[in-house]
Order: C-alpha cells, then sequence, then structure tokens
C-alpha cells in the first residue's frame, strides 16, 4: 500500500469554498462507524451539513448488515446530515445521488476517462468494473444520514473482496482532500437538484452500468416470496426502484435487493 496523507481538513474546507452547504467536518483517525456516530447526533439535535469523515472504521457496516472493512488510511469512510425536503417514499433516491456525487466527483479529481468511472444499482460506484465505494443512507427522524465508503490505496492482498478495486489499483491520483472537496461539492449539487425535482433518474441512467443488462437480483424472500430474479434491467422507476424485464417481456419493479452483473 503506498503512503497516502491523511485528510486536511482546514485544506478541504478552503478547498469547499465559502458556498459550501457542509459544515462543520469532523475528522477521526479511528471510530465505530460516521452512520451510527452522525445519527446519534442527530438524534442529539445535530443540524444538517455536519459531516463526519474517519480513515478507518471498525464497526461499519452496509446493505443487509454486511461489514465493512478497510485498512486504516487506505480508505475514507463519511458521512454527512440533510434534511430532505421531498417526502419519505422519494428517498429511495438518496442512494443513487450519492452513487452520482461520487462518481463525479471522483472523475473529476482524477482525470479518468468518462466511463471508467460508472455506477450500479442501487448504491455502488464501480472503477473499471470494479466496486470501489459503497453506500448506506439512513433516515433519522426528519433527517437522512448519507453515508459512503472509497477504496483509495488499498492494494490487491488489501481488497475486502476479490471485486473490489481502488483508485491506486487503477492507476489515478489517490490524494484525500481533492478527492473529498470535489465529492462534497458533487453532492451537494445532486442533492439540490433532487430537491428540486424530487428524482435524478436522468443522471443515473447516464451513468448506469446495471441498465440494459442480464442481472441477478437477490431478494428477501420473506418479504416478495421471490428469492432470486434473473432479468434483464431496462429502467428506473420516478421513485428510484428499478424495472427489470424476463424472458417474455413481463416487467416488475424492485425497490430493493442486491444485484449482479451476468454479462
Amino acid at each position: 500500500m503506498p503512503t497516502t496523507a491523511p485528510l486536511n481538513v482546514p485544506h478541504l474546507i478552503e478547498l469547499l469554498g465559502p458556498d459550501s452547504c457542509w459544515g462543520p467536518i469532523e475528522w477521526y483517525a479511528r471510530t465505530g462507524s460516521t452512520n451510527e456516530d452522525l445519527a446519534a447526533r442527530a438524534r442529539a439535535g445535530a443540524r444538517p451539513g455536519l459531516v463526519i469523515v474517519t480513515e478507518h472504521q471498525v464497526a461499519g457496516h452496509g446493505r443487509f448488515d454486511r461489514r465493512w472493512r478497510d485498512v486504516p488510511g487506505a480508505a475514507t469512510a463519511m458521512s454527512a446530515l440533510v434534511a430532505p425536503e421531498p417526502a419519505p417514499d422519494r428517498w429511495g433516491w438518496l442512494s443513487i445521488l450519492v452513487g452520482l456525487a461520487v462518481r463525479e466527483g471522483a472523475e473529476r479529481h482524477t482525470g479518468a476517462e468518462p466511463g471508467r468511472f460508472t455506477l450500479k444499482w442501487p448504491n455502488d460506484v464501480l472503477l473499471d468494473g470494479r466496486k470501489i465505494c459503497g453506500i448506506l443512507c439512513e433516515r433519522v427522524g426528519d433527517t437522512a444520514v448519507l453515508g459512503w465508503g472509497v477504496n483509495i490505496s488499498m492494494g490487491e492482498d488489501e481488497l475486502p473482496v476479490p471485486t473490489a478495486g481502488s483508485l491506486y489499483l487503477a492507476g489515478l491520483p489517490h490524494e484525500k482532500d481533492g478527492l473529498t472537496a470535489e465529492i462534497l461539492t458533487a453532492l451537494q449539487r445532486w442533492f439540490e437538484r433532487w430537491q428540486a425535482a424530487g428524482q435524478v433518474r436522468e443522471g443515473f441512467l447516464a451513468n448506469c452500468a446495471t441498465i440494459g443488462r442480464a442481472i441477478r437480483l437477490h431478494q428477501d424472500a420473506a418479504a416478495t416470496g421471490t428469492a432470486v430474479v434473473e432479468a434483464t434491467a431496462v429502467d428506473v422507476d420516478d421513485s428510484g426502484a428499478i424495472v427489470v424485464e424476463d424472458a417474455v417481456g413481463n416487467r416488475r419493479a424492485y425497490s430493493a435487493g442486491d444485484v449482479v452483473h451476468l454479462r
């Protein structure tokens, strides 16, 4: 693993500029979970805009209670507190708009060729087809905690799963201050766009590697009666749910699930 300097919060704030909605920004070398930390702060009355960043999470988790695994200093995990105006039935877009922000911010920071950073429904950012970012958004009363983690300088032997990747392994710049500033700046734009329109469908469709592909969608069988669905992903609906089409042309929307790209 290459040496990567810790996040410099004063420099980050300078890069964000005076028009940023984010702040205060708190940095920790190590914590349990930035989402859990921020949720506790939200319940205690923290104002929207608060961001918590860490260089190492020891009790982080993703969807389906998957454990977050990182190497100290080789990734950043962060959570941002927002107060959405759209009704909660539109909050399914939150994970998607975070993905859009991470994809855009990482592309701007690294100068990567268009198309290298893509999205996988509902909440993964891919780099050259390998996952570099996972996202978990959680409701806390009238606020939402937007959480994400980016693999920055992990080597092959440090990745949590073989299908993961990192900026370093892709040969891209992996300085944390500029990357984080670009992501937060993009997140502000995408959040404001969603606040105004209630969806970010066009942006997602333009950057999603899932649409048009054969997929395997793993569902909660107890909730849906169907454990696994194999079909072609053809669209997302107005709530952010994925729309799939089976072999005989029947379409159905799923608001949650774990997607595997088949080809």
